[in-house]
């Protein structure tokens, strides 16, 4: 059981996130803005807090920054957005964001990615200065290599991609990058899922139609898919 904090000005994300982990039997705490995550922040000290981009008051990163700049930043915080991209998470995770969940997020990603950061929560600091110092290197680095899982999640356990998909040039374009992330995205879990589009779907929460025409979009190969859909 843990004390988790869920920041999100949407009262529907709230509830049913609420609803979820009280179900896990974690004691949960809501604000629907940054002034109420800090007072909450203060008084409960969470163990871990789901931290939402887009609010009235103050963003979600503007308040991470802040608690990292002002020492408060000793919890797992797990970024959501439904309208994220790849340099918003990379900025999250690299002012310390322990992972970032894309909208509409599934039961198996949220509980993923909680029970990961409740792990790291209570990892031996040497664990933690080790995956530290891997970040650190991969950073400064001219190719960005991603932990990538599900919906963008910012996981350290998350599956290894092939070594083709896992290093992304840095100097080009911000829309040829994110064409390159995406279509490396959807080649890997149309391999893990054997060409199932169905299952891809179901695993990257798009509708199958809207899934086929981005796919196209991207040049993806569905000759595989489109045979085990068959």
């Amino acid at each position: 059981m843990a004390n988790i904090l869920v920041v999100d000005d949407e009262l529907g994300i709230r509830d049913l996130l609420f609803e979820i982990l009280n179900d896990e039997g974690h004691n949960v705490e809501l604000a629907e803005n940054a002034a109420q995550a800090r007072a909450a922040r203060q008084l409960s000290r969470p163990d871990l807090v789901l931290l939402d981009i887009w609010m009235p008051d103050t963003d979600g990163v503007t308040l991470l920054k802040e608690w990292a700049a002002s020492g408060l930043l000793n919890m797992p915080v797990i970024m959501m957005s439904g309208h994220a991209t790849i340099d918003t998470a990379v900025e999250a995770t690299r002012i310390g964001a322990q992972a970032f969940l894309e909208k509409p997020i599934t039961l198996q990603k949220l509980l993923k990615a909680v029970e990961q950061g409740l792990v790291r929560k209570t990892a031996p600091p040497a664990v933690l200065a080790a995956t530290a110092s891997v970040a650190a290197a991969q950073t400064s680095q001219p190719h960005l290599a991603l932990p990538v899982s599900v919906g963008m999640s910012m996981v350290s356990s998350a599956p290894a991609l092939p070594a083709s998909h896992q290093s992304f040039e840095l100097n080009q374009p911000l829309r040829e990058a994110r064409d390159a992330f995406e279509k490396a995205y959807f080649e890997y879990h149309l391999s893990q899922e054997g060409g199932s589009m169905t299952r891809v779907a179901e695993k990257t929460g798009l509708e199958r139609t809207h899934l086929y025409r981005k796919l196209r979009q991207l040049g993806v190969d569905l000759s595989r898919a489109k045979k085990s859909a068959a």
